[in-house]
């Protein structure tokens, strides 16, 4: 998988993210990790705890991944993207329950969160190339 170009812009977002997501995963494993909690599904047949921290282990590395390793920034950045997948079900659930976590006390702020995730996910696969990525390999 070869890697593409980005222009200055995309390598601020994809920056930007990882430093998001590493001040995430220093919350899973700090002053967030209650809130975390409340976001784990309950159909989830793990402890709650447990997935904080796993999902944590995963947001550093990724985060970590996303600024240093450049060489794989595309398979990081759709790794990035399919984690953002995988936890959608949890902000689902926040919303559908009714939880309170992260300040998001009203139905409508968690909607909003919600509408954010596929920001999120294109903005994994645009910042590291991964889109031109799918779309040269398209054309070959």
């Amino acid at each position: 998988m070869e890697n593409n170009k980005t222009t200055k812009a995309q390598n601020f977002f994809r920056i930007g993210l990882g430093l998001f997501m590493i001040t995430a995963a220093i919350g899973h494993f700090t002053f967030q990790r209650v809130d975390f909690q409340a976001q784990v599904p309950n159909w989830i047949p793990l402890d709650k705890d447990l997935v904080v921290i796993l999902s944590g282990i995963v947001e550093i590395a990724l985060g970590i991944g996303m600024i240093f390793i450049t060489r794989y920034k595309v398979q990081i950045g759709i790794a990035l993207a399919l984690f953002y997948v995988m936890v959608f079900p949890g902000n689902i659930a926040q919303y559908v329950n009714g939880t309170s976590a992260f300040g998001l006390d009203t139905d409508q702020a968690r909607l909003i969160r919600l509408v954010f995730q596929p920001v999120l996910i294109f903005l994994a696969l645009w910042s590291t190339g991964a889109i031109a990525f799918f779309r040269s390999s398209k054309t070959s």
